[in-house]
């Protein structure tokens, strides 16, 4: 199997995966912030994962907090803990997950959705590497490497007083960019390589190869949902196969060769908007022959908007 490949998962060999792969393996041997940022299922837990199992803390914990599952009254206990009394209903001590992460890694999945409150708190740990659990009279020292990660523009979020200044540049020590699926179409084959492999395993099924024409409707879907809608479509195409060979017939149930009948490429709100918007551009951009002022004034925004979405989604 080849190494360069399997990185923990986080396969390819185009440039930009390559240069990832590095980062994260330069990064690995510190205890530096690191804060990974990509699209939804682009790899982002992978890539904490492989950090932390490369670092020399790897005996210890890593503890993985989805700041956006755990609703807002309860986020604050679940990362600090709380004693005894401290609320109504806390009849015991509660450790938090930065104390049972001490020694180890902290991953906050999904940090654009955390409150600004519990931010400043955030804030103070990565400072003063202390916190205290709710309804505790002293504070806690804590040896914690953080890991944190979203899918949002934080930038953006600081520039509309949504994202604590001072916290982005504590937590974008050493920033991972993951590209979307669609920007690195190269690494698809390998990547339908490795699911097939997997799921075929898992499931026992004998399956050979797969079909060059579902090879190539693969690498020209847009993947909204990205490696992970990649690795749930090889996957359902593998139990329900019914021969050797991948054909379209068992990959069109999927909804990756053919868009779904809605027009629309998920039913993920997020990422339909984000899919709109990037078309809405390139048509744009399509029909004024490239140039933006036209552009901008065909899709009714200003031209400094315009550049804003054109950063935002990487379109040259």
């Amino acid at each position: 199997r080849d190494e360069l490949f399997d990185h923990y998962g986080i396969i390819g060999r185009s440039r930009a995966m390559q240069d990832i792969i590095r980062r994260a393996e330069r990064v690995a041997d510190t205890k530096s912030t690191v804060l990974i940022t990509g699209e939804t299922g682009t790899g982002k837990e992978l890539v904490a994962r492989a950090i932390h199992n490369r670092s020399p803390q790897r005996d210890m914990p890593l503890i993985k907090v989805n700041c956006a599952a755990i609703p807002e009254s309860l986020l604050e206990s679940e990362l600090f803990g709380h004693v005894r009394g401290a609320f109504t209903g806390a009849t015991t001590t509660k450790k938090g997950k930065f104390a049972l992460a001490d020694g180890g890694s902290i991953f906050l999945d999904e940090i654009g959705t955390m409150s600004l409150t519990l931010q400043s708190k955030l804030l103070r740990v990565l400072q003063e590497r202390e916190f205290e659990p709710l309804g505790a009279e002293r504070s806690q020292r804590v040896d914690v490497r953080v890991i944190a990660a979203t899918n949002r523009d934080l930038k953006q979020m600081v520039a509309d007083g949504r994202f604590q200044e001072d916290l982005y540049y504590r937590l974008n020590v050493i920033p991972i960019e993951l590209p979307p699926l669609r920007d690195r179409r190269d690494d698809i084959p390998a990547l339908v390589d490795h699911f097939v492999e997997k799921h075929r395993q898992r499931t026992g099924k004998r399956i050979e190869r797969v079909d060059d024409s579902v090879l190539a409707a693969l690498q020209k879907y847009e993947w909204p949902g990205n490696v992970r809608e990649l690795e749930n479509t090889i996957e359902r195409a593998v139990v329900l196969a019914t021969s050797p060979v991948l054909t379209p017939a068992s990959v069109s149930l999927l909804g990756a060769t053919s868009s779904p009948s809605t027009g629309l490429p998920s039913m993920r709100l997020h990422q339909n908007i984000e899919w709109v918007e990037r078309e809405t551009i390139r048509r744009a951009l399509e029909q004024s022959g490239g140039i933006k002022k036209d552009a901008a004034e065909l899709m009714g925004i200003s031209q400094r908007a315009l550049s804003y979405y054109l950063a935002k989604y990487r379109i040259d």
